[in-house]
């Protein structure tokens, strides 16, 4: 079993940042596939970045400019780095982990995903 916690969310105005976490726990969490997917009321989960278990990086052609995927290797720690932030990126902003996923942005591939942590942009 898998649990995921997301937090650094928050309210920031236009042109801010944050760096969102999900602390991994659980079977096999060191060598899982992780992304990073946000979701808005009424529409479907979309995919940001993500990193497979053995480092490998898929960005969101939209968003790869200002969001960066990455991950500490020695406390099971995802990051999301989100620069430039603007009013659009307002969503909740969810980690997932699965295993040997062969599309890293659709969000059916995930197994595990944690509750999300809320992002507003002003």
């Amino acid at each position: 079993h898998v649990q995921l916690v997301e937090s650094g969310g928050g309210s920031v105005q236009a042109g801010g940042s944050l760096r969102l976490s999900c602390t991994g726990s659980g079977d096999g969490i060191a060598v899982r596939d992780m992304g990073w997917f946000r979701q808005v009321p009424g529409r479907e989960r979309e995919g940001v970045a993500t990193i497979s278990g053995g480092g490998s990086i898929t960005d969101a052609d939209s968003m790869k400019d200002r969001f960066t995927i990455s991950r500490d290797d020695v406390e099971d720690i995802w990051y999301l780095q989100v620069n430039d932030l603007k009013p659009e990126d307002t969503a909740r902003y969810y980690c997932a982990a699965g295993r040997s996923i062969y599309r890293p942005l659709d969000a059916s591939s995930y197994l595990y995903w944690g509750h999300g942590t809320q992002v507003t942009v002003s």
